[in-house]
């Protein structure tokens, strides 16, 4: 997959420079994002659909994968300093001082499986089976959400309700 695929969150790059992994200040990635690009740097911010109840109604809105994070291209000999004084912007992530570069394919990797994501909000009561080895293709009744990444289930196991708590990602609709 050719790195100019990658939108909407990802800018035309040219094959020559490197990906480095951009900091960005509390709930401003996005902001740090436009700015960057309205600078004329090429920026990868793999996002996430997510269905979330908000008033009492499903809505679809769009979350970063990595919160608080963003990849950004770097040509060759490019001047690191207007990435300190970007809006949104906290720091490039560095080791020993020296910013380490990121490899393209696991930019595109990342940006491709954002692309098919989509986390669904479930409604107490309402039925969903799980995914999980071991408990796949087992029915079980959504009660609530535990936290922001685990879900509280009814199940049935040997003739008894039992309730359980698992990953979000390992249920889907029945």
């Amino acid at each position: 997959m050719d790195i100019t695929t990658l939108a909407p969150h990802t800018s035309a790059v040219s094959r020559q420079g490197d990906w480095y992994l951009v900091q960005c200040k509390p709930k401003q990635d996005e902001r740090a994002e436009e700015n960057l690009m309205r600078q004329g740097y090429a920026c990868s911010r793999p996002v996430c659909s997510r269905e979330k109840l908000l008033r009492g109604k499903r809505q679809l809105v769009q979350e970063s994968l990595f919160p608080g994070y963003l990849f950004i291209h770097m040509p060759l000999g490019a001047n690191w300093a207007p990435l300190r004084s970007s809006r949104g912007v906290a720091r490039v992530v560095a080791f020993g001082g020296q910013p380490l570069p990121v490899s393209q394919q696991l930019v595109e990797q990342l940006q491709a499986r954002a692309q098919s994501c989509l986390l669904r909000a479930f409604k107490p009561g309402e039925r969903v089976t799980l995914k999980e080895e071991g408990f796949a293709g087992i029915e079980s009744i959504f009660m609530s959400m535990d936290g922001e990444e685990r879900v509280i289930l009814l199940i049935n196991l040997m003739n008894r309700q039992q309730q359980i708590s698992m990953p979000l990602a390992s249920i889907s609709n029945s």
